[in-house]
């Protein structure tokens, strides 16, 4: 089964496990920034080169950088048949570049899927992870900030697709096969 998708949804709302689940139930790469920043600076290309110079820096990478590094994910082989693009677009301007780069390669895009969550909720879990796994500087602080950014910046990404008809959204509370179940039954609506 085929699927071109955007996965959105803030920080907490379970979107690396339900793009995993998801790669895997649909037969197609998931494809994370994050992931393509790591693989990109472990190979030393051009493109990792530049990612590390920003992130050693502390410095967001620039919208040029990441387009170019998805466009060279978008034009490989195994994603003819489908991907699932996890973290990107994160703004209205990547949007308009993930429209051309996709154009480009003569691919469409089957549709946006937002995983929603209360906003208490995530700062719970996300509290919960970084006693877990060590993150002192996950503090409550930090994590209402990336939820005001991602309110201020990639949200309104979500309100792009909706105003082409191309956006479902799923709640992301609940047990994880639950939410895979929903997510699943809304991905199908996208591709009548």
């Amino acid at each position: 089964m085929s699927a071109r998708l955007v996965l959105l949804g803030p920080p907490g709302a379970g979107k690396g496990t339900q793009a995993a689940r998801l790669s895997e139930a649909l037969g197609v790469p998931a494809i994370s920034t994050g992931d393509l920043f790591r693989a990109n600076i472990k190979g030393r290309t051009e493109l990792g080169v530049l990612v590390q110079e920003y992130t050693a820096k502390g410095e967001l990478v620039p919208d040029s950088v990441t387009n170019a590094m998805v466009r060279d994910r978008l034009a490989q082989d195994d994603v003819r048949d489908g991907f699932l693009l996890d973290g990107y677009p994160r703004n209205v301007a990547q949007v308009l570049e993930l429209d051309t780069i996709l154009a480009d390669l003569g691919l469409s895009l089957d549709g946006a899927v937002e995983i929603t969550a209360d906003s208490e909720v995530v700062v719970e879990r996300l509290l919960g992870r970084a006693a877990l796994e060590g993150r002192e500087d996950d503090t409550e602080d930090v994590i209402r900030h990336r939820l005001d950014v991602y309110a201020a910046q990639t949200a309104p990404v979500s309100g792009v697709y909706a105003e082409r008809g191309a956006l479902v959204q799923v709640d992301g509370i609940g047990e994880v096969d639950a939410v895979t179940e929903r997510l699943t039954a809304a991905i199908a609506t996208l591709r009548r």
